[in-house]
């Protein structure tokens, strides 16, 4: 069994890795080192992460890296076109999460850093026809809440809504574009 850590978000990423990922399978998450990438390395996955190249702008040297299973963790809404990474992703097999659109609240931006925004906050059909577009089939989907500790009706409607959405996805290997 493997550790339970503080973050809800990562027990459930963390789920859903060791149910489609094999031990040796080379993982290329998407985005520079961080946290998860540390817990994926804690529990046996071998891991490489991105350079922090701009992938809206450098998508095609995705093709460059050598792994046959992508994470795409909470990356993909801050990508103005997510859909020429998808494409250009090695391998055949893809685990992405994305925080989804919440009717009760704002597009995430941080007013301190203007490169740090949402370009889009999908809801889950929306991120399924975005995966099949770019040439994924999804094989399993998954949704969990965010629960806030504070007052209020925003943190009891995050009780109950879902904020995050994973999918599985294979690649369609009889697309074309």
């Amino acid at each position: 069994m493997y550790k339970i850590y503080p973050q809800k978000r990562y027990n459930e990423t963390l789920t859903l890795l060791n149910k489609f990922a094999k031990p040796t399978d080379k993982i290329l998450d998407l985005g520079i080192k961080n946290p998860f990438s540390d817990v994926m390395i804690e529990n046996g996955y071998n891991v490489q992460n991105t350079n922090g190249e701009d992938l809206d702008y450098h998508y095609k040297e995705l093709q460059n890296y050598d792994a046959n299973f992508v994470t795409a963790l909470e990356i993909l809404e801050h990508l103005v076109n997510p859909m020429e990474v998808l494409r250009n992703l090695p391998g055949d097999k893809l685990l992405a999460s994305i925080p989804m659109r919440l009717w009760f609240s704002e597009a995430y931006r941080n007013k301190n850093d203007p490169r740090d925004v949402h370009y889009h906050e999908f809801e889950d059909w929306q991120f399924d026809m975005l995966m099949e577009k770019a040439g994924w089939n999804v094989i399993h989907r998954h949704k969990w809440t965010h629960p806030s500790n504070k007052l209020g009706i925003r943190p009891l409607l995050r009780r109950i809504t879902p904020r995050y959405y994973a999918v599985y996805a294979e690649r369609n290997k009889n697309f074309t574009y």
